[in-house]
C-alpha cells in the first residue's frame, strides 16, 4: 500500500495558495470574477482533459487561476477513475497505461485509498481515517467505507467535532494539522466532496452521484434510466448506489456459471467432484459437460461400452477397404482376414492382368473399327454404340451419316452477318467495312482510319469511314479521298475579301498591298497608307515641307510674298496641311497697309480616286472672320479664281455655328494621279468695296487608290 510522507512543506504551501488566490481576487477585473475564471479551468479539465492549452483571458491573474483549477478538477476526474476502478475490480493494475504520468499516479492513490476503506467497512472497523496520509486521501477512504455500509451521508458530524479536535495544543497543531483554516476540514458542509476555493466552500459528488438543489446533499445516479451504462447486448442494466452492475437476460445453461464480468464460465465438475462416474471410471471434464473414462484398457480389436465391457471391432464394417482389391474381409474375434474372389466375367468384359476382377472391354480401341466410316464409336460398359460425327445426322434410308446445312437449318442464328456451309460445320463471314469478332460467329466494325485512307482528316463510321478536309481544302468530287486547295481568291466574294490584291496560298489566302506608300493592316486585309512624313522616311530638303498624299509624299516649297510672314500656327490634320502667310507691314509702309490681301494660306490636301460618285463631296472649309465692320454693312463673297480644271470643283457659302463658312466640294470625279492647285479668295464688302481679302491656295493631290 502506498503511502504519502508527511512534508512540513505542505501547510506552508496551502497557506500560499490560499493567500495568492485572495490576491488574485483583489486583482483581477471587476468584470470577470475568480469564480468564473475558475470555473473556465473546470471546464477545460472536463471537457478537453488537458491543462496545457493555452489561456485565453486577457487577464494574467486569471490565466492563473485558470491553471489552478483545471490541474485541481483535472485531480478529482482522475481520483474518480481510480474510486471506479477500485469499486470494479478490486484493484489498481492498469494495463495499457503509463504508470510514471500523473493521471496514472493520482488514480492509482485514490484507487488505494479507496480499496484501505473498503477493507476496513468489511473488517467493521471506523471510517475515519486517522493516518497522516493527506486530506483528499482521507476523504476517498471515508466515501469508499460509507458506501460500503450502503449509506451515502457524509456529513461533517461523522469525521468528528471541529472543536473537539482542537484540543491539541495550538504549536503541535500547526506542525501536524495541514488543514486547520480549510473550511472543508472533516468534511465540510458537503455530504460528499468539499473544496475550499478561498471566497467560498464548492460541494461536489462522487462518480455516480449527483448534486441536489441545495448544493451540499448528493443522490445516486440511476445510470439505467440515463442511459450512461455500458452494458451489452443481451444484458440488462440494474442500478445500484452510486454505480450500476450489468445482468444477463438468459443464464448460461447447463454446465457454465456467471462470472463477475457477466460471462459464462465452464463449470469443472471434474474438480468441483459434482460428476457421477462409477469408481472404475475417471472423470474427464468438456465444455459444459464430462466424460467417464474407464480405467480398464481393452486389447487391440476391441472398444469398450457405457458399461466398462469389451466389445469386438467388426474391421470389415469400420474400416475403409481393409483387404485389397479382388479379395473379401471377413471379420473374426479381435481381428479380420482377407479372402481372395475368383470373379465370373460375363460378355464385354475380361478378367484383369492380376485375375482380381472383371473390367470393361473397349470395342472402339485400334485398330478395331466396328462402325462404318462417317461414325464415331462410343465405348460403353459392356458395350458400344455407332454414332455419326458433330455435324452429320443418321439417314435412316441410306444408313449413312448426312452432313447437316447449319446455315440453312439455323437461318439467321449462328452468324452476324453470312453464313456459309462446310461438311460438318459451317463458316461465317462479314461484310465489307467490318471482320469477324473473336467468337467467330459475330461482326465488329473495322476502323478504317488506322490506315490513314485520306490525305488529310478521317471519321470512322460504322462499317466505313468519311473523308473531311482542313479549313482552305475541299473534298475531291473523283475519289472522294483526296483534298483540294480551295482559291479564296477565285470566288465570287474574292474581289472584297482584299482591299487590293489577293494571292492565293495553300489552304489559304494572303492580301497584298501596292509595293510602295502602303502596308498590310492588322487584319490582314486592308492596305494603311505609310505616312512618310511622320516616319522620317522621305528626302525632302529643309527648306522644303514634306506633305504627305495617299501612297506616297511630296516635297513642297511655299516662301510667303514680300511684305508677310510664315505663321507658326501650321496645321496639320487628317488628309490636309496648311501653311499661312500673314501680312507684316515696314513702318510708314501706306501701300502694305491698304492693300486689302490679309493672310495667304497654302493648304494641301490628298484626295483618292472616287470609284463611285454619288454626290458632291465637301472637301474644304473656309471660315471667314468677319471685320470689324457694322453687320449690316459687311458682306463676305467666296471665290476660285484659278485651277478648277474641268469645273471639277465649286464653292458654296454656308452659315455654321454663328460663323461665314466657304464650303469647297468636289463636283465631278476626278481619275487619277494628277496634282492640281485652286486658288481661293475670300473677300470682305464694306459698301460694296474690298476691305479685307484672304487668299487661300489648295494644293489637291488626287491618289491612284484609296482604301
Amino acid at each position: 500500500m502506498e503511502r504519502a510522507a508527511p512534508s512540513s512543506q505542505v501547510p506552508l504551501l496551502l497557506l500560499l495558495l490560499l493567500g495568492a488566490f485572495s490576491l488574485l481576487a483583489a486583482r483581477v477585473d471587476a468584470d470577470v470574477s475568480v469564480e468564473t475564471c475558475c470555473a473556465d479551468g473546470h471546464s477545460m479539465a472536463t471537457q478537453r482533459r488537458d491543462c496545457s492549452l493555452p489561456y485565453t483571458s486577457e487577464s494574467k491573474e486569471c490565466r492563473m487561476v485558470q491553471e489552478q483549477c483545471c490541474h485541481s478538477r483535472l485531480e478529482e476526474l482522475h481520483c474518480a477513475t481510480g474510486i471506479n476502478l477500485a469499486n470494479e475490480q478490486d484493484r489498481c493494475a492498469t494495463p495499457h497505461r503509463d504508470n510514471a504520468s500523473l493521471e496514472a499516479m493520482f488514480m492509482k492513490r485514490c484507487c488505494h485509498c479507496c480499496l484501505l476503506g473498503r477493507a476496513a467497512q468489511a473488517q467493521g472497523q471506523s471510517c475515519e481515517f486517522s493516518l497522516m496520509a493527506g486530506y483528499q486521501c482521507g476523504l476517498v477512504f471515508r466515501a469508499c467505507c460509507v458506501k460500503g455500509q450502503e449509506t451515502a451521508d457524509f456529513t461533517p458530524g461523522d469525521i468528528g467535532d471541529p472543536q473537539e479536535t482542537a484540543k491539541i495544543s495550538e504549536g503541535e497543531e500547526e506542525q501536524e494539522d495541514p488543514y486547520l483554516n480549510d473550511r472543508c476540514r472533516g468534511g465540510g458542509p458537503c455530504k460528499q466532496q468539499c473544496r475550499d476555493t478561498g471566497d467560498k466552500v464548492v460541494c461536489s459528488c462522487f462518480v455516480g452521484y449527483q448534486l441536489l438543489s441545495d448544493g451540499v446533499s448528493c443522490e445516486d445516479v440511476n445510470e439505467c434510466i440515463t442511459g450512461s451504462h455500458n452494458c451489452r447486448l443481451g444484458e440488462s442494466c440494474v442500478n445500484t448506489v452510486g454505480s450500476f452492475r450489468c445482468q444477463r437476460d438468459s443464464s448460461c445453461g447447463t454446465g457454465y456459471e456467471l462470472t463477475e464480468d457477466n460471462d459464462c464460465k465452464d463449470i469443472d465438475e471434474c474438480e468441483t467432484g459434482i460428476h457421477n462416474c462409477l469408481p472404475d471410471f475417471i472423470c474427464q471434464n468438456t465444455l459444459g459437460s464430462f466424460r467417464c473414462r474407464p480405467k480398464l484398457q481393452c486389447k487391440s480389436g476391441f472398444i469398450q461400452d457405457a458399461l466398462g465391457n469389451c466389445i469386438d471391432i467388426n474391421e470389415c464394417l469400420s474400416i475403409s477397404a481393409p483387404c485389397p482389391p479382388g479379395q473379401t474381409c471377413i471379420n473374426t474375434e479381435g481381428s479380420y482376414t482377407c479372402q481372395k474372389n475368383v470373379p465370373n466375367c460375363g460378355r464385354g468384359y475380361h478378367l484383369n492382368d492380376e485375375g482380381t476382377r472383371c473390367v470393361d472391354v473397349d470395342e472402339c480401341s485400334p485398330p478395331l473399327e466396328p462402325c462404318g466410316p462417317g461414325h464415331v464409336c462410343v465405348n460403353s460398359p459392356g458395350s458400344f454404340r455407332c454414332d455419326c460425327k458433330a455435324g452429320y445426322y443418321f439417314d435412316g434410308i441410306s444408313r449413312t451419316c448426312v452432313d447437316i446445312n447449319e446455315c440453312r437449318r439455323y437461318p439467321g442464328r449462328l452468324c452476324g452477318h453470312k453464313c456459309e456451309n462446310t461438311p460438318g460445320s459451317y463458316y461465317c463471314s462479314c461484310t465489307v467495312g467490318f471482320r469477324l469478332s473473336a467468337d467467330g460467329r459475330s461482326c465488329e466494325d473495322v476502323n478504317e482510319c488506322t490506315s490513314s485512307p485520306c490525305s488529310q482528316e478521317c471519321a470512322n463510321v460504322y462499317g466505313s469511314y468519311q473523308c473531311y478536309c482542313r479549313r482552305g481544302y475541299q473534298l475531291s468530287d473523283v475519289d472522294g479521298v483526296t483534298c483540294e486547295d480551295i482559291d479564296e481568291c477565285a470566288l465570287p466574294t474574292g474581289g472584297h475579301i482584299c482591299s487590293y490584291r489577293c494571292i492565293n496560298i495553300p489552304g489559304s489566302f494572303q492580301c497584298s498591298c501596292p509595293s510602295s506608300g502602303y502596308r498590310l493592316a492588322p487584319n490582314g486585309r486592308n492596305c494603311q497608307d505609310i505616312d512618310e512624313c511622320v516616319t522620317g522616311i522621305h528626302n525632302c530638303s529643309i527648306n522644303e515641307t514634306c506633305f504627305n498624299i495617299q501612297g506616297g509624299f511630296r516635297c513642297l516649297s511655299f516662301d510667303c510674298p514680300e511684305n508677310y510672314r510664315r505663321s507658326a500656327d501650321t496645321l496639320r490634320q487628317e488628309k490636309t496641311d496648311t501653311v499661312r502667310c500673314v501680312k507684316s507691314c515696314r513702318p510708314n509702309d501706306v501701300t502694305c497697309v491698304l492693300n486689302p490681301v490679309h493672310t495667304i494660306s497654302h493648304t494641301v490636301i490628298s484626295l483618292p480616286t472616287f470609284r463611285e460618285f454619288t454626290r458632291p463631296g465637301e472637301i474644304i472649309f473656309l471660315r471667314a472672320i468677319t471685320p470689324a465692320y457694322p453687320a449690316n454693312h459687311a458682306d463676305i463673297i467666296f471665290d476660285i479664281t484659278e485651277g478648277n480644271l474641268r469645273d471639277s470643283f465649286d464653292i458654296i457659302k454656308r452659315y455654321m455655328d454663328g460663323m461665314t463658312v466657304g464650303v469647297v466640294r468636289q463636283v465631278r470625279p476626278i481619275v487619277g494621279p494628277f496634282h492640281a492647285v485652286l486658288k481661293l479668295e475670300m473677300n470682305y464688302l464694306v459698301g460694296g468695296v474690298i476691305s479685307h481679302r484672304n487668299i487661300v491656295n489648295v494644293h489637291i493631290f488626287v491618289s491612284e487608290y484609296w482604301f
